[in-house]
């Protein structure tokens, strides 16, 4: 019995999307390849392992085991390339960065830009998720660096600060407090609310703090982007709490005002930088590390 690795890839990928077509234009390959592909897998390991129909596919029993082993094998496959590729001349190889929205937004395209220019033969995997995620990511081993706004990481990572990111209010022009340079956390708590993402970061710090001056917010609508959400205050549905980063990104539209939030919590939110503790790490993820934290040392 001969399994290739890419064929156990492309089985990944077709679970995953659900359909072998789906997969065959994620991979850049025909359909019918593809499928030629996952027959030949199902015959090497003797039992059918997707449920084929026109709404697409689903795995058999005997496929959500395959799916689990192949999913550990591909991980393996990949830990295995990575760190040979790590010990040649050159620095070279995937690093996987985890990152939340405000960092994604406002900070890392120019710092990764720096890095490919100066580390050409680094590929970098980036993955957005809300900063919980990219705690989360670095504790299982899923990312080799991430990028948060969590404040208190567990002991199982080294954490280094990253960017000042405060919160702005961001306001419909014609709105009342565009009268007023700074704001306070009690102004914004007066009107509707353009809120963020749900289970994020900002979005459980923002509760926390309505709760501790015993508050409710008034949501008008959530979204789950900072362009969303600045469209939603364009529109005059609401005012919106988003970092200086965000803020930062949408200069160029007329459609909104920004005013700083003055509380202390708001002007002292930062990023920060983490990574599993390890006595040595790939010298791929110890360069990345080093220029985003460059500018803080």
């Amino acid at each position: 019995m001969r399994i290739d690795p890419y064929s156990l890839e492309l089985f990944i990928s077709v679970v995953e999307e659900g359909s072998i077509a789906r997969a065959a234009q994620r991979h850049h390959i025909a359909a019918s390849a593809l499928s030629r592909r996952m027959a030949d897998l199902e015959a090497a390991v003797g039992m059918p392992l997707l449920i084929r129909s026109h709404g697409g596919v689903a795995v058999t029993e005997a496929g959500r085991e395959a799916l689990a082993r192949a999913q550990s094998l591909h991980a393996q496959l990949q830990t295995f390339a990575r760190e040979v590729q790590s010990l040649g001349d050159q620095v070279a190889g995937v690093v996987r960065l985890y990152a939340n929205a405000s960092a994604i937004v406002g900070f890392l395209p120019e710092r990764l830009k720096a890095f490919q220019a100066a580390y050409p033969l680094v590929q970098i995997e980036l993955t957005e998720a809300v900063s919980e995620e990219v705690v989360r990511a670095c504790v299982e081993d899923r990312a080799d660096v991430g990028v948060s706004a969590s404040s208190a990481t567990p002991a199982a990572l080294e954490s280094w600060h990253f960017a000042d990111d405060p919160l702005m209010v961001v306001l419909p022009p014609d709105h009342e407090l565009v009268a007023m340079q700074t704001l306070d956390f009690a102004d914004v708590l007066r009107f509707p609310l353009v809120a963020l993402q749900a289970g994020g970061s900002l979005d459980r710090l923002i509760h926390e703090r309505a709760a501790a001056q015993r508050a409710s917010l008034k949501v008008a609508v959530t979204v789950n982007s900072f362009d969303a959400q600045c469209r939603m205050v364009e529109a005059g549905l609401g005012i919106g709490v988003v970092p200086i980063s965000a803020a930062s990104a949408f200069a160029g539209s007329r459609g909104f005002v920004r005013r700083p939030l003055g509380d202390a919590w708001a002007v002292e939110r930062s990023l920060q930088v983490h990574a599993l503790r390890k006595s040595s790490r790939l010298r791929a993820v110890q360069a990345l590390i080093d220029l985003l934290t460059a500018k803080a040392k």
